[in-house]
């Protein structure tokens, strides 16, 4: 299949070396990468902590230092906790709330995100180019992965058990690449997205906004606030560094080069104290969109990130969603690369991302509805409504506590249907919490889980109840068996991989003593069960796999299918 066309720069033989500027590109990999900014740099270190060759291109020579992203939650931090990066290996600052204020009514909404979840801070900024940096430093500390900065994909044609691309390395030169897989994380106008002929469907939205970001702030806000004026809505919040940004909507008639000039920017800025002590990092128009695309894949081919939907940033989950498209994805092509798991697990990618990431977007356009009201009438409705609702336990909830956010849990993909006994619900994350391993050190619970598939015995060592064949075949697929014992249960021998739940997290609010689970490299549970069903519960993932155990009977196999 023929996509894209060639252009008459140069070529390069397949098996020739070529140099890019950061090192000797190879002529096959596992996995080529498109596009290099934080969803791609993220794809790429995952992948190679699973062992994966990867290579990742960008026509780009360096990091672009502009703020962009500036909000990450709870399961971003976890996704990169996965991919090895710590919350101290870049700046973060802690959001407490989340304000929406009204001239007319004062505060009718407040988003409580103060605390933590499954380890983590519920909501934090960032910025953007140092997050990058952090990234990009941890990739180059794996052999297995290949960087190709100021080289840009041109073309590319899928065969039965390869694609292979054609870059453009620059001076004139082009190399051809083979690769496995692709995958396209090259942004809202990706020419991977083009190439297979995937339409971008959605929304535009009819209005400008001019986004400022600034240091020396002389007032500055420790949270972020939503000023809900239909004159000119102006979200604002507090970033690392001693920075805020604002966004202000443009009016009717309004220019980009009018807003975007020094007076205009002074004149904006000037209700938040003196301008002249203020440092512009960036001042630019933008207009949002909401769009997605109808499939995730095909074929060889993979979108992530902005190539395969665009959030509006209302809700702040613009980049959220590009990591959880890398956490879903790299650990599918890994095991089917390493012969772990067959190819029709890379189906599920689409299944699972695609309507968990259209929720975010119609949540994000709803919230877009109440910071940009059309009218002072529409506007004092809507306003005062949401005032009302916080007088009502349960509506209050919805918002001030983020059950208004779509959970991410999904309806169909590679677990097995059913509901548990449990409060544990397969196909979705499983909580975390700290815990203590015999030694006496204390880490996250995904780090005593590993980076592969994980079977948990919740109070019990599952050791004695798995048989031999189950076993095996578990540990053939990149299994390991975790033992998670409640807080004080020391018992002898010692084994490493017995942790103490310190927090409570997991027994008894979650599930009872005795109780198993196994979870997917990403977190998701795949299936649980009594601790005395846990080999058939090991053969039935597995079968999901494609990797049955050879004792597992044709009947059982044919009932399992991906729920």
């Amino acid at each position: 299949m023929e996509t894209g066309t060639q252009t008459g720069a140069e070529p390069v033989e397949l098996n020739e070396p070529v140099q890019s500027g950061t090192g000797v590109l190879p002529s096959a990999v596992d996995v080529l990468v498109v596009g290099y900014g934080p969803v791609g740099a993220v794809i790429a270190v995952l992948l190679a902590r699973h062992g994966v060759r990867v290579m990742v291109v960008d026509k780009a020579t360096g990091i672009f230092m502009a703020p962009r992203a500036i909000a990450l939650d709870n399961e971003a931090l976890r996704i990169l906790q996965l991919a090895g990066i710590a919350e101290r290996d870049f700046d973060t600052v802690a959001i407490p709330y989340v304000r929406m204020w009204s001239p007319t009514l004062g505060q009718f909404g407040k988003v409580n995100s103060l605390g933590s979840l499954d380890g983590h801070p519920k909501l934090v900024t960032f910025y953007q180019p140092d997050l990058e940096r952090c990234l990009r430093e941890r990739l180059q500390t794996y052999d297995c992965a290949h960087i190709a900065l100021g080289s840009e994909l041109l073309a590319f044609t899928e065969e039965r058990d390869h694609v292979l691309a054609t870059l453009d390395v620059g001076r004139g030169r082009t190399h051809t690449v083979r690769a496995r897989y692709l995958v396209g994380a090259d942004g809202a106008s990706s020419l991977v997205r083009q190439l297979i002929g995937q339409e971008f469907k959605g929304k535009t939205f009819a209005e400008d906004w001019l986004i400022v970001d600034a240091r020396n702030v002389p007032r500055p806000i420790d949270h972020i606030e939503f000023i809900c004026d239909h004159r000119r809505p102006i979200p604002h919040m507090v970033a690392p560094g001693g920075r805020e940004r604002w966004e202000f909507m443009l009016r009717p008639g309004e220019r980009r080069e009018e807003m975007e000039s020094d007076a205009r920017v002074r004149e904006l800025l000037a209700p938040w104290g003196d301008v002249d002590g203020m440092i512009i990092e960036r001042k630019a128009v933008y207009r949002f969109h909401a769009r997605t695309v109808d499939a995730f894949s095909k074929g060889r081919v993979f979108l992530a990130g902005d190539a395969a939907h665009i959030t509006p940033p209302f809700v702040g989950q613009g980049l959220v969603a590009g990591l959880r498209d890398a956490a879903n994805l790299c650990w599918k092509l890994a095991w089917v690369i390493q012969g772990r798991a067959g190819p029709r697990i890379l189906e599920t990618y689409d299944e699972e991302r695609r309507p968990h990431a259209k929720a975010m977007i119609d949540l994000a356009k709803f919230m877009g509805k109440l910071v940009m009201p059309r009218n002072a009438a529409i506007a004092f409705i809507t306003h005062g409504l949401m005032r009302l609702s916080r007088m009502v336990p349960r509506l209050r909830a919805q918002f001030e506590e983020l059950e208004i956010k779509p959970r991410n849990a999904f309806r169909r993909g590679l677990f097995v249907k059913g509901r548990s006994a449990t409060r544990l619900v397969r196909g979705a994350v499983l909580p975390q919490g700290w815990v203590r391993a015999p030694d006496g050190s204390t880490c996250l619970s995904d780090e005593a889980l590993g980076q592969g598939l994980a079977l948990i015995g919740f109070g019990r060592d599952l050791r004695a109840s798995l048989d031999s064949a189950t076993a095996a075949a578990f540990a053939r697929a990149g299994g390991t068996v975790v033992h998670i014992a409640h807080r004080g249960q020391r018992l002898h021998p010692a084994r490493q991989e017995s942790w103490e739940d310190l927090d409570g997290v997991f027994m008894p609010g979650l599930v009872p003593v005795g109780w198993a689970a196994v979870v997917r490299p990403d977190r998701t549970i795949v299936h649980d069960g009594p601790v005395t069903d846990v080999s058939r519960i090991v053969r039935e993932s597995l079968a999901l796999l494609g990797t049955p155990v050879s004792v597992a009977t044709p009947a059982v196999e044919t009932a399992l299918r991906i729920a």
